[in-house]
């Protein structure tokens, strides 16, 4: 029972969480803190992108359907979808970037030379 004990309280140590206080910190084992600028996306309601690529793929299939007849206008839907959803995709990931969902955050981490 001790024994899970420590070994909890060994992994527990190893996964402390560092912040900007702790740049340069040094430690026995030779390894120290060092922080670093990150950009990280945030408040994003959808980072996935997914009304973006469904409303693409509707509008594409839709004006896939308007081309040929038979076969030919099955596969202009299909490819009208997909072509669409692709687009979608794009375009949302574009407005995202746009409005400023990226933020630069400081991360620190141990770091072992």
């Amino acid at each position: 029972m001790m024994m899970i004990g420590a070994m909890s309280l060994s992994a527990s140590a190893m996964a402390q969480h560092y912040g900007p206080q702790d740049e340069g910190r040094r430690f026995s084992d030779g390894s120290k803190v060092q922080c670093r600028n990150v950009e990280v996306q945030r408040n994003s309601k959808d980072p996935n992108r997914i009304a973006g690529t469904a409303a693409g793929a509707v509008i594409g299939g839709v004006l896939g359907n308007q081309i040929g007849g038979g076969n030919g206008r099955k596969i202009a839907t299909v490819g009208g979808a997909v072509a669409g959803g692709a687009a979608g995709r794009a375009l949302q990931g574009n407005r995202q970037e746009a409005k400023g969902d990226r933020i630069v955050e400081q991360r620190c981490e141990r770091v072992y030379r």
